[in-house]
């Protein structure tokens, strides 16, 4: 028997991307509960989609200023943690971007993380999970903008949690109805990453 699963049965990468460098950030409680229940997924496992946390915070990527442009540049950066960046980004079929909301937009290390590469991120699709004073509401609505340069296919279905009512002493303690936002957000992802592979 041969050891190459069929086409429709081969796994696919999905990272998890927490999109804070800050210290005290509260996306990698997010990106542990979108975690948890993405492997809670039956659906997704079915499907042969198997998630993984991408830390931002652990490539200490450097602010863009190559004069190449990314998209120019054939995956050959000057940068080793770009480099780093680039090959952890490439070797991924899709992604959950955890992502808070900075002054009504995207945050400036994950813009600079995703303006740094350009091919490994095209043609892919993509879902939300935010978090701020207004639930990152914000933040997603600019981020689907973003993405669309490159082609990415982004669900319709977000995740979106209220630093002042889910977050306190305790850590994280989302509202019972995030759980059935995020099944729905799992569904239609792992929808669109199935007739994407097809």
């Amino acid at each position: 028997m041969s050891e190459t699963m069929p086409t429709n049965q081969q796994q696919m990468r999905i990272g998890i991307i927490i999109g804070s460098v800050r210290e005290g950030r509260k996306g990698e409680a997010v990106a542990r509960w979108v975690k948890d229940r993405a492997d809670e997924h039956r659906g997704a496992a079915e499907a042969g989609l198997r998630f993984e946390v991408v830390d931002l915070k652990t490539f200490e990527l450097p602010v863009l200023t190559s004069p190449t442009v990314p998209g120019s540049a054939n995956r050959n950066y000057e940068s080793p943690q770009v480099t780093r960046w680039s090959q952890t980004i490439d070797d991924l079929d899709g992604f959950i971007f955890v992502t808070p909301e900075y002054n009504h937009s995207v945050p400036g290390a994950f813009k600079n993380a995703f303006d740094s590469i350009a091919p490994e991120w095209t043609l892919k699709p993509v879902a939300f999970v935010s978090y701020g004073a207004d639930s990152g509401v914000r933040a997603v609505e600019h981020w689907r903008t973003i993405v669309s340069n490159f082609q990415m296919v982004d669900v319709r279905q977000q995740v979106s949690m209220s630093t002042f009512n889910e977050f306190g002493p305790d850590g994280f303690r989302p509202d019972q109805r995030r759980s059935r936002s995020m099944t729905t957000l799992l569904d239609q992802l792992t929808h669109l990453v199935t007739r994407l592979r097809g």
